[in-house]
């Protein structure tokens, strides 16, 4: 029998009674009328008004060092819902160090929602953490949600909310990797980045036996608010339908939708910049998008010198992600790190989001520590104030999405020196799965192959079986010339049809 908000109140109380104050996290405040539509109209009307950030809380905890922050720890046996038959629990993280403001967090439950007050009580630390105040301002910094993904009566983290509007998730048995954001403003520009929070969250408290939870969220910067409802389905892939209103309160020209923050360092591409003992270091390695027109473009990703921005123009895109196609752990020769088990993320549009263009933001790194990948959906007209916009999309945590057309995708590209280093041109080698329509070794001629740049010279290359991986590599020179960079294309085709992916690539010198 699923809990009331009355009668899970009256459980609080009792187990305080019963000398379990502890056991659960504690509510302040009244219930208040919670819906879809009263946290649209919020967000519209706090878009009429001046912004107000969210309160910092006391010095001592935002002045916490490295090592005091990680020395206290939520105690995950003291789970929102934990003692219930509720499939999902929760957990929470407290404030401080990169965290200096806190968020709210609601609890709804029916047709109210009630806010959850900050106890420490449901933390663990040792005897280093300093003794710090605890007043009015305090809250948690973000909130985790554990399912029984593998093994009965065993709850496993599968979703983590915290830092700006940042949020990841991952598929059953993966590890972390990516993330993405509810919104993204200006990234790339040089008057600098503005970045939304998510300031109050309210989380529906869910049905015995549900497979699905559900998180709405108030999204609030100087230039923007927004309404979000995200349906969170766990599983592999682990899903998540998004329902994004926002609310500009200036007109926006460079807006960022359903954003993915990423890490590359290097792979086969750039690997002689690297001295590393390792194949591979990368969250992600490559940029898939399924156009308007019907196309899948492969856009290996890269670790340039200077900040480079690639914008793929488009108008009703269909899909788009950044992908973790290397699956084997000698891909990387890590065995600590397992970037063979991050996830990859794919969007899908709920409705025809018009014209724009798939944008692709690199920012040159040299640890593996740094973010330095950011796609998202750039619509081509600026947001205007006083209008609500409605961006619905699907994402999928995961491994490769379901393939929407029947091409052989790219496995893997090298670039580099052919065996006499002394000459000017680079060797660019594109791996394709195999296909079903290549044919044998004397069909190989009935292939076009389709090699371009808008700089410098390319040769026609060479196609051959790759029996490494059963499918066809695609060799050419390319000799940028006095060129400091280059726009690469490599498609093969058959009859006038596609049989791969189209390959992209930014070369930099």
């Amino acid at each position: 029998m699923t809990l009331s908000r009355r009668s899970f109140l009256a459980m609080l109380g009792a187990a305080a009674v019963a000398g379990r104050a502890d056991a659960l996290p504690m509510f302040k405040g009244s219930p208040q009328p919670f819906s879809r539509e009263l946290l649209v109209e919020r967000a519209r009307t706090m878009a009429t008004q001046d912004y107000a950030p969210m309160p910092e809380v006391p010095a001592g905890w935002r002045d916490l060092s490295y090592d005091q922050y990680r020395a206290i720890w939520f105690n995950s046996q003291k789970a929102l819902w934990s003692d219930t038959k509720r499939p999902f629990h929760m957990d929470f993280f407290h404030p401080g160090l990169y965290f200096p403001r806190p968020v709210e967090i609601n609890i709804v439950d029916g047709d109210t929602a009630q806010t959850l007050a900050f106890d420490i009580s449901l933390f663990d630390r040792t005897d280093t953490f300093p003794d710090l105040p605890v007043d009015d301002t305090m809250g948690y910094s973000g909130f985790r949600l554990r399912a029984e993904l593998k093994t009965p009566e065993i709850f496993e983290e599968f979703l983590v909310f915290q830092g700006a509007s940042y949020f990841r998730a991952i598929g059953t048995g993966q590890n972390y990797g990516l993330s993405a954001r509810g919104l993204s403003l200006n990234t790339g520009d040089a008057a600098g980045e503005e970045f939304p929070e998510f300031t109050h969250f309210f989380v529906e408290a869910p049905e015995p036996g549900a497979r699905m939870t559900r998180v709405h969220a108030i999204l609030d910067s100087p230039s923007v608010t927004g309404a979000y409802t995200f349906d969170i389905t766990p599983g592999l892939p682990a899903e998540m339908k998004v329902k994004a209103t926002l609310f500009a309160r200036k007109e926006l020209d460079h807006v960022g939708v359903a954003p993915l923050t990423s890490m590359f360092l290097f792979d086969e591409t750039n690997r002689t910049r690297f001295d590393d003992f390792r194949s591979a270091v990368h969250d992600s390695e490559g940029l898939l998008v399924w156009n308007g027109a019907g196309e899948l473009l492969w856009r290996p990703l890269a670790n340039p010198r200077e900040l480079e921005i690639s914008s793929f123009v488009d108008d009703g895109p269909r899909g788009f992600g950044l992908m973790q196609r290397a699956r084997e752990a000698e891909d990387f020769a890590d065995l600590e790190a397992f970037y063979h088990n991050r996830p990859s993320l794919w969007i899908v549009p709920s409705e025809d989001w018009g014209k724009g263009s798939v944008t692709l933001v690199e920012i040159p790194s040299d640890k593996e520590i740094y973010d330095n990948i950011v796609a998202y959906w750039r619509p081509r007209e600026p947001l205007q104030p006083g209008q609500a916009y409605d961006f619905n999309y699907t994402m999928e945590w995961g491994g490769e999405p379901v393939r929407p057309r029947n091409v052989a995708k790219v496995l893997n590209s090298r670039i580099g020196r052919g065996y006499d280093k002394k000459v000017p041109y680079q060797i660019i080698a594109v791996d394709f799965d195999n296909h079903p329509d290549f044919g044998g070794d004397a069909d190989l001629d009935l292939i076009t192959r389709f090699i371009s740049s808008n700089r410098g010279t390319v040769s026609d290359g060479v196609l051959q079986r790759n029996p490494g991986t059963g499918g066809l590599r695609l060799a050419f020179k390319f000799d940028p010339g006095e060129a400091t960079g280059a726009e690469l294309r490599v498609q093969l085709v058959k009859d006038g049809v596609s049989l791969t992916e189209v390959w992209l690539y930014r070369w930099t010198a």
